[in-house]
């Protein structure tokens, strides 16, 4: 009998998840494909591990047993996978970085491609995240690097500080705040704010959204769409300066009056795992990324 480690890894994420439909979104594979590699441990082993008769598949003693051992494979596998790449200074079977999407993407891309054009055997992807559901996504899904605006400090993680990011809050120049030579927070209550969604769904991190405490909130998901909210003059909002510096230039948006600072900066940071040490990839990535303007 030969185990795949893979139909454990699926049986785990099952588990983790608590259904087929979520550990296929989370493995990024079609539900059938998921039910096939559950299908397929069961018929190697000669064992029903997943008992279906309820709404939910839950696992049968033989399962969770089968599960229990199977998660000491994987560590094992992973740390010898971990250890050849120690001794042997290899390239990544696969690379995934995760970041913020309030950063300016473009010299990211400029690493990536830079990457791609040395010909390196490593797959690598990017996902983008907001907020809190960077880290989220980071831990999810055991990803190597995380560029992001704020997030949860451990001694597990290491980190590089990146160039300040400004940001600045905007209207449409034919918006009523615009035409205001001084507002206060009160006025601000009064007209719509726009804001990006943690993408995270969940409480987990203490990020500073800078809201203003208004009632009217309208919630977008990306800043792309934010950005034409904003020119829209559907409401006000905050915005890094890179993405809307045209725009003020040409005057279809105006920085708000703000009495009490229509400003601000903070610090990105380059995050990877302390125990997880990175192969000529992840050194690359980040020698390249360091090298060069982030934001």
């Amino acid at each position: 009998m030969k185990l795949d480690l893979d139909s454990i890894r699926v049986l785990n994420t099952i588990v983790e998840q608590g259904s087929f439909t979520a550990a296929a979104k989370v493995l990024h594979r079609a539900q059938s494909a998921v039910s096939y590699q559950i299908r397929k441990l069961e018929t190697s082993l000669n064992l029903t591990i997943l008992d279906r008769s309820q709404y939910r598949a839950v696992l049968t003693p033989e399962g969770k047993t089968i599960l229990s051992e199977g998660k000491r494979l994987l560590a094992q596998a992973e740390h010898i996978e971990q250890l050849a790449r120690q001794l042997g200074q290899e390239w990544e079977p696969s690379f995934e970085v995760v970041v913020d999407g309030i950063l300016e993407i473009s010299p990211i891309m400029a690493v990536i491609k830079s990457l791609i054009n040395e010909d390196i055997p490593t797959r690598i992807s990017l996902t983008m995240e907001y907020l809190g559901g960077v880290q989220h996504r980071f831990e999810q899904n055991q990803a190597d690097l995380m560029l992001v605006k704020e997030y949860q400090a451990s001694t597990q993680l290491l980190s590089h500080a990146l160039p300040e990011v400004e940001c600045l809050l905007c209207i449409s120049h034919d918006h009523p705040l615009a035409k205001l030579e001084k507002v206060d927070l009160n006025t601000l209550q009064q007209y719509i704010e726009l804001s990006v969604h943690d993408s995270s769904n969940q409480e987990l991190y203490s990020v500073e959204h800078m809201h203003f405490g208004g009632e009217k909130m309208f919630y977008l998901s990306d800043f792309k769409s934010k950005k034409q909210a904003v020119l829209q003059g559907i409401g006000f909002g905050w915005m890094p300066y890179y993405l809307v510096e045209k725009e003020l230039a040409n005057n279809n948006l105006v920085e708000v009056n703000y009495q009490h600072g229509s400003r601000f900066s903070f610090t990105p940071h380059l995050v990877w795992r302390a125990e997880k040490s990175l192969g000529k990839t992840g050194q690359k990535f980040i020698d390249k990324l360091l090298s060069t303007k982030v934001c």
